[in-house]
């Protein structure tokens, strides 16, 4: 075993981490980029390795990037190293002298002791496949000649050759290597290395990073998608043979520099470690951020200039954010955050073993290309707790916490020992780092535009409101949308133990907010107020919506007290797991604890549920249900009519479809909100016509945006502004002529809109 001290090309080292035995080979000076499937000078040393580390799981080629072959690409060269150590040892069947021991074959002993020679010593090791594909050819054309000869003495030293050549086929053949090649055969040709890429493709990391990629793209995949991220991050989709999963294969900048950049990059990031952040840095982590950038961008401009090297203001800022990444940051993670199609990103046991997994807008469920390390588990790990303040240690094997970088914010869920007997485990949920609008629903279809009028009107109705459904069924968006069409005159506090709704993009949109943080359901100590007792603190922080951003536990009671004081007073929404009203109602009244008589105080439920296709492949979100829940009713709500649909899904028109009772007014929590507008009172065709134009405004919003390819109306600053507008149109034109007027409000309002997209396509 040799160590790099001398850095000579093949000096190896053995590394053994846990039940991994490392082969760790020094190729710094080798003239070429290290490579198994194209480079035979470097399938034979890594045989001739093998012979002498017999038990080793993984290759590690070490040059400025490192390239790493798993476990099943080394056993595969590890037969052929095996079987070639096996061959040279069998002087019996294979030596000049056991060949010369009949000497009536000495006439054709040096051809045939020469050729079998040079594939065992040579190809063996170099081109497996070739040697196996010799072979065969060898053997055809000797046993197509004996059968023309007519020389008895030939005949029989050839089969005795021939029945060699057999044997070494026959053991060739067992091995996998020539196992999996065997379809692909045909036309090959010795010294093509193109049929190694099939079975050995290396994993490709820089030697600042921890984290693996696999850089080529995979055999025999379909592309069926790609696109890139911001400027620099290309991503492909690929459709797989062998699996209904598709493959999402990233290329981040970080693994197309060049060595003179990675080498600045390299040296940086062993300064900037000298700096170990504390944790009261990472409590504004923006900050910590932007201080590294700055720092970092001053020592990539300081240590190319040392070496000469000409680089612009843009390759230095490239450069800053890859080192920002790799230090403060959270590595390939940010990578993946930045993808706005990306829904969830998880990472399972055998950390190092298997790639991360990503749930796509458009693709569902994918694996990638990406393989996290140990070393960068724990890494974001320690960060994480730093991040959150919260613990994650045996005692409290499960971290809740939120993550927010630059174009994008995630909840992320940490499982570790003793629960995950493995090690750490991690799921990230992706936000938007805008907050979701109703528009923006309508146009991916999870609403229809008559279900956003009725949200619009139900919100301005100071109702409270639940909106249920299963995990990843986009709760929490839905619930943040609401949020959007309050009125920014209006005072919001929020109640999260894990910060998801868009709180602080919606203090920058001019919103009156205060969001409070409270301890996580599953952590066991903490310093954290519990979710009860804050729900409890806002009822002594005056008039305000209160947001409740999941109902878990035994704040559900708080909550409900909450409800029914501040019943009329502003909003009251939150989510919660459930797939239906009445699972609504047996989650909040059994498994919470809440009485029958408190769950009344709830006026509306919106169930959000992900919708399949026949074959399994696809899945969308949809809105389900909007269901009122009526007070006449004393055990059972679904027996007693308590539950009445104002809107369902129709699956063959694929969208939310009113109902009767809606159509013809017969909704009591919309006629209580009529109730107490002067103008409405008594009159449900004032109602119908209110919920209709919103309807009208949010459907004409979407089309001009979609006509316009100004996709930006849909996002949240112009969406408040839009909602600015209706307000205060419907204002001055009640004041004029002392009604509602719905044509003339939304001919203002569509005068306005028109006005405003042609002062914005003037700058």
């Amino acid at each position: 075993m040799a160590l790099f001290d001398n850095k000579k090309p093949f000096m190896y080292d053995v590394i053994r981490e846990g039940d991994d035995v490392i082969l760790s080979v020094n190729l710094e000076d080798y003239p070429r980029i290290p490579s198994i499937e194209d480079d035979p000078v470097v399938m034979s040393k890594m045989c001739n390795m093998m012979i002498e580390v017999k038990d080793a799981t993984k290759i590690v080629l070490i040059q400025k990037r490192n390239y790493e072959y798993d476990y099943s690409q080394t056993a595969m060269l590890g037969e052929i190293a095996k079987l070639y150590n096996r061959l040279t040892r069998k002087k019996d069947v294979f030596s000049y002298t056991a060949l010369l021991s009949d000497t009536t074959c000495s006439r054709w002993i040096n051809t045939w002791y020469s050729d079998v020679q040079n594939i065992i010593s040579n190809l063996f090791r170099s081109d497996p496949i070739g040697a196996y594909v010799e072979l065969v050819r060898i053997a055809r054309d000797e046993r197509i000649k004996t059968e023309k000869s007519l020389d008895n003495t030939f005949i029989k030293c050839s089969n005795k050759y021939v029945g060699n050549l057999n044997y070494l086929i026959s053991i060739l053949e067992k091995t996998k290597l020539i196992t999996l090649a065997k379809p692909y055969l045909a036309g090959h040709k010795v010294g093509d290395r193109e049929i190694y890429r099939r079975f050995f493709t290396s994993s490709m990391r820089p030697d600042f990073l921890f984290t693996k990629i696999m850089a080529t793209f995979p055999h025999n995949a379909q592309e069926i998608d790609s696109y890139t991220v911001g400027n620099e991050i290309e991503v492909t989709i690929f459709e797989l043979p062998d699996t209904v999963q598709n493959l999402y294969h990233v290329m981040p900048p970080e693994f197309k520099l060049s060595e003179d950049k990675y080498e600045i990059l390299d040296t940086a990031r062993k300064i900037m470690a000298e700096h170990k952040p504390k944790r009261s840095e990472f409590v504004q982590p923006e900050r910590m951020r932007q201080v590294f950038f700055n720092v970092g961008s001053d020592l990539i401009d300081d240590l190319a200039t040392q070496r000469n090297i000409n680089m612009t203001s843009a390759e230095i800022e490239q450069l800053t954010r890859i080192l920002v990444r790799y230090t403060v940051g959270f590595g390939l993670i940010e990578v993946l955050l930045q993808d706005e199609k990306i829904q969830d990103i998880t990472i399972n046991n055998q950390i190092g073993e298997v790639p991360m997994f990503i749930v796509h807008e458009d693709f569902g469920d994918c694996k990638t290309n990406i393989i996290p390390t140990m070393t960068e588990a724990e890494s974001w790990a320690t960060k994480l707790r730093l991040v959150s303040g919260r613990p994650l240690d045996e005692a409290n094997p499960i971290l809740d916490t939120e993550l927010s970088i630059t174009g994008a914010k995630a909840r992320v869920a940490v499982v570790g020992q003793p629960l995950n007997p493995f090690g750490l485990a991690y799921a990230f949920r992706r936000h938007r780092d805008k907050p979701w609008t109703l528009p923006l629903f309508i146009n991916n279809k999870m609403i229809s535009p008559l279900a956003a009028g009725l949200m619009s009107f139900i919100v301005d109705g100071s109702r409270t409101i639940l909106v249920a459904g299963t995990r990843s069924a986009g709760k929490t968006a839905l619930l943040g949308s609401l949020l959007v069409e309050l009125m920014r005159k209006y005072r919001i506090i929020t109640i999260e133990d894990t910060l998801e709704l868009p709180t602080d993009s919606l203090r920058k949109l001019g919103y009156n907010i205060q969001p409070l943080k409270v301890a996580a359901a599953l952590t066991k100590s903490s310093t954290e107020v519990s979710a009860e007792e804050g729900i409890r603190t806002t009822l002594r922080m005056g008039d305000s919506a209160l947001i409740v951003g999941e109902i878990r536990s035994k704040e559900a009671l708080a909550l409900y007290e909450a409800m029914r004081i501040g019943a009329l007073a502003n909003m009251v929404a939150g989510t919660i797991h459930g797939d239906s009203p009445y699972g609504v109602f047996d989650r909040v009244v059994n498994d919470l604890g809440v009485p029958r008589t408190s769950f009344k105080a709830t006026d509306i439920i919106i169930v959000a549920n992900p919708i399949r296709s026949a074959d399994g492949m696809h899945r969308w979100r949809r809105v389900t249900q909007i269901t009122e829940v009526r007070k006449h009713w004393e055990n059972d709500p679904l027996l007693e009519n308590g539950f009445v649909d104002l809107m369902k899904y129709d699956s063959r028109t694929d969208k939310l479809e009113p109902t009767d009772e809606l159509i013809n007014g017969e909704s009591e929590i919309l006629k209580n909100v009529a109730g107490n507008v002067k103008e409405w009172a008594g009159s449900w065709d004032a109602v119908w016509d209110n919920i209709l134009l919103r309807t009208k405004m949010k459907e004409t919003l979407v089309q001009v945006a979609k006509k316009t390819k100004m996709l930006n109306l849909l996002e949240a600053d112009f969406v408040v502004h839009s909602n600015d507008e209706f307000h205060k149109i419907s204002d001055k034109i009640r004041q004029e002529v002392g009604s509602l007027d719905s044509k003339r409000i939304f001919f203002d309002w569509n005068e306005w809109l028109k006005t405003t997209i042609k002062k914005m396509n003037m700058k």
